[in-house]
């Protein structure tokens, strides 16, 4: 019998965006025959080896209001002359595309909006382009049958907004019970230098990154470690030799995930100090606080939302009021000081990670996938 054939349709690069990897993967554990297509970028790494087929296009632009438009043709044009029984598409910037291949080829559709992508701060700060995402939106979403988004707070908007039934799949990832922390000299510190973590794809700017990098300059014995990628960077390492805080900040390179979370569980204390600058932010709740469980290390957060509740029903971690160099310092020098208190955050951490993976999440996108997807 020939397996039902699912295409996949993401913006985001192929190879990092563990979302889409944790979708296709239990697709193809359910036995759909799944394909992906997304894009390449210029510094995209290689793609690792997968459990399904791939597509990576190269498009001409890679921001701005140009590259969706190439994306969405490029899109339609694939996906118009390729079998399929059922489309998959994430986030709105593919909905397009996928929406009217779904209308022309009469195939059920899943729609996983990743973030409220209407109120992401490159669009608050241009409403022009604004209003068009947001009819797109406001055409598409009412007509959808299946919708999924990361957390609750985004799925009551979405609900209120368009009442269309939302159910909820976060971002979090697979449990991972075996990581195996690198120790001070792998990481080239002093057996007794504690070391601070922001991780991610998304080291971008108002993520709080600029202000724990001022805050070093009062954090004694103690080095901060970047990993991965963003627009900010480059503006932080200019800002660390301006500061002289070489020997306090370090930057390591977008890792393959397993290799980024020895670090993470290398670390006194993970950071997630988002800024609720927009309302996408303000309701954000990043893959790196799950990481950051997973690994077993407590957690400084900003008070948004969703990030609150977790810390608050674990224990795992503070919150702190405002992201301000001083005050970030301050609640690090307090929890380095509190050696009890950090061990507790860590233990719960280590609870919290034995629920709070894939496996609960992966339920309910099952549910959502064999209702929309008949397999016979």
């Amino acid at each position: 019998m020939q397996h039902k054939r699912v295409l996949m349709t993401v913006s985001s690069d192929l190879a990092t965006d563990n979302r889409v990897d944790r979708s296709c993967t239990l697709l193809t554990e359910l036995g759909y025959n799944v394909f992906l297509i997304g894009r390449v970028k210029k510094d995209s790494p290689e793609m690792p080896q997968r459990s399904y087929g791939f597509k990576r296009m190269k498009l001409l632009f890679e921001k701005g209001a140009l590259f969706y438009a190439v994306l969405n043709f490029r899109l339609f044009i694939e996906l118009l002359f390729t079998r399929i029984d059922y489309l998959f598409a994430n986030d709105l910037d593919t909905l397009p595309a996928a929406y009217l291949i779904s209308k022309l080829k009469r195939v059920p559709l899943i729609y996983d909006s990743h973030e409220l992508f209407t109120e992401v701060p490159e669009l608050v700060e241009r409403p022009n382009i604004q209003k068009i995402w947001l009819q797109i939106e406001k055409w598409i979403f009412p007509k959808l049958k299946f919708a999924i988004t990361v957390n609750e707070s985004i799925a009551r908007i979405f609900e209120e907004k368009y009442k269309v039934k939302v159910a909820v799949v976060r971002n979090v990832p697979i449990r991972i019970a075996d990581i195996k922390p690198l120790n001070k000299a792998e990481l080239g510190l002093a057996v007794e230098t504690k070391m601070l973590i922001i991780q991610g794809s998304g080291l971008n700017v108002d993520r709080g990154i600029e202000e724990t990098v001022l805050a070093m300059e009062h954090i004694q014995n103690a080095v901060l470690f970047l990993v991965g990628s963003g627009d900010v960077i480059p503006k932080v390492k200019k800002m660390v030799l301006e500061k002289g805080l070489s020997h306090k900040v370090r930057f390591v390179d977008r890792l393959p995930y397993r290799e980024m979370l020895r670090y993470t569980a290398s670390a006194d204390l993970g950071l997630a100090l988002d800024k609720p600058l927009s309302l996408n932010y303000a309701l954000a709740l990043p893959n790196k606080v799950f990481d950051y469980l997973q690994a077993s290390t407590p957690i400084i957060a900003s008070p948004l939302k969703e990030i609150e509740r977790i810390i608050v029903q674990y224990n795992c971690g503070t919150v702190i009021q405002k992201v301000d160099p001083i005050e970030i310092a301050a609640h690090i020098n307090a929890l380095f000081d509190n050696t009890s208190l950090l061990e507790t955050y860590k233990h719960n951490c280590l609870k919290a990670a034995e629920t709070e993976h894939w496996g609960k999440d992966a339920k309910i996108l099952e549910r959502v996938i064999l209702t929309a997807f008949p397999k016979h």
